[in-house]
């Protein structure tokens, strides 16, 4: 029986050990991919291994703006996390109910989840930077299976939008790790 879990006791291992930037008083993982690249079962999983908290970028993305939402992020979870300050934000609520205010409390480690979590503007605050990398078709099926057919539109402008920041930002080439999104690993 092949071990499944010591690649990922390395990976925590790994970011355990990786300090803070300079400056930044909390060290941030990045867990980045495209959506339904498995990101958030990752995240949660981290969560559990470090005592974590986690930050979504859905929280602050929409249907409407799936990439450009990251000024936000910035000025409300990043800038003062990194000055030893609490993050206080108010999630995005996607059409539905509106969701609570979410304060995360400074130093430790916190996990940030979701499409661009790694983006360029945000690589200074990052401890480690994951990369998950997942076929486009995969990631569609998982979405729509989430989601909904009549999502489906959605999705693919979702993607169209992923493509072209994954083109420009290549976020992969900059990951401490690149995990394959399709093996359930962390499952």
């Amino acid at each position: 029986m092949i071990d499944r879990t010591e690649p990922l006791e390395r990976l925590v291992a790994a970011i355990r050990s990786a300090p803070a930037p300079d400056g930044v008083a909390t060290r941030i993982v990045a867990v980045d991919g495209a959506g339904g690249a498995g990101k958030s079962t990752l995240a949660a999983w981290l969560s559990d291994r470090l005592g974590a908290p986690v930050i979504h970028t859905d929280d602050f993305a929409g249907w409407d703006d799936p990439v450009d939402w990251w000024p936000a992020l910035m000025e409300h979870v990043l800038e003062p996390l990194a000055a030893g300050r609490p993050a206080r934000y108010q999630p995005t609520d996607w059409g539905g109910e509106r969701k609570p205010l979410v304060v995360v409390e400074p130093g430790g480690t916190v996990v940030l989840e979701g499409v661009t979590a790694s983006r360029h503007a945000f690589r200074p605050y990052l401890a480690f930077s994951i990369w998950i990398e997942t076929a486009r078709d995969l990631r569609l099926q998982r979405g729509i299976e989430r989601d909904g057919a009549d999502a489906r539109a959605q999705w693919e402008r979702w993607m169209q939008a992923e493509d072209r920041y994954v083109d420009r930002e290549e976020p992969a080439s900059y990951a401490d790790v690149v995990l394959p999104g399709d093996r359930d690993l962390w499952t």
